[in-house]
């Protein structure tokens, strides 16, 4: 009687990795396609649970293969990996769900603004400028980064960061403020605002969560996404008066004594 042949593996019918009860790192990392390094280095951190230990091997099993994906997943997303790890140990408190934490960090994400870099030809760039247009203008715009010559695009190209803020230059340097002092006065703006921003989401997520779940978080970024921006201009709008006005009344404003008018 002939010996039975070996007992033929099911076949997979998804790309999820092979059922199966347990994996040696480098198995793992075959089916996941992390490298070892990398599952030592995320175990290292507490971002992966131990493995088991069978004697002298270590050996890893489907959840393992599911936290990797998990992992990755949430690294594109630009969390960092202390951010993972914590995440996960609050989940396996019963303090959140990694599912919903993801629905509402994708809400969280969303762009305030569709101000987004491009890369305009030169064309474009003298037609964003208009005409007629001041010699030096755009080796001033170089020189202070507003724009940047992409010399391996053809035609040539240059790197516009934000275009909202290279047409705000351009509007006030038609107003008679030259480029450069643009530019300052953007730094001025953003150093504060780049304060406040941070000051604002620290509050948020120390004193607004508390005893709020994800819906509740995604719901309260929604209402301050859509009023945001009508809070920030009238605030500054009611700054900017008061500190016109104090320059006038101390005298801040008057041009200097050692200038003759003209």
């Amino acid at each position: 009687m002939e010996a039975p042949g070996p007992t033929p593996e099911p076949a997979e019918t998804s790309g999820d990795p092979p059922a199966r009860t347990a994996y040696t790192i480098d198995e793992l990392a075959s089916v996941t396609g992390v490298p070892s390094r990398t599952i030592r280095f995320y175990q290292a951190k507490g971002a992966l649970p131990p493995p088991e230990r069978r004697g002298r091997v270590a050996y890893y099993d489907a959840s393992h293969a599911e936290r990797l994906r998990l992992v990755a997943h949430m690294q594109d997303r630009g969390l960092s990996l202390r951010a993972i790890r914590d995440l996960f140990q609050r989940a396996e408190g019963g303090e959140v769900s990694v599912s919903d934490w993801l629905g509402v960090g994708e809400q969280l994400r969303a762009p305030w603004s569709d101000d987004r870099p491009r890369v305009i030809t030169e064309d474009e760039l003298t037609a964003l400028v208009g005409a007629p247009l001041r010699p030096g203008l755009i080796a001033d715009l170089i020189r202070l980064g507003v724009v940047r010559r992409e010399p391996n695009t053809s035609p040539t190209g240059y790197f516009v960061a934000s275009p909202g803020m290279l047409q705000i230059a351009l509007r006030l340097e038609a107003a008679g403020v030259g480029i450069e002092s643009a530019h300052v006065a953007q730094e001025i703006i953003r150093k504060q605002m780049s304060r406040a921003s941070d000051d604002l989401v620290e509050y948020f997520v120390t004193h607004v969560q508390e005893g709020s779940g994800p819906e509740e978080i995604a719901r309260s970024v929604n209402a301050l996404r859509s009023v945001g921006m009508d809070a920030v201009r009238l605030i500054f709008a009611q700054e900017i008066e008061r500190a016109v006005r104090e320059a006038i009344e101390q005298g801040r404003a008057l041009p200097p004594r050692n200038k003759k008018r003209k």
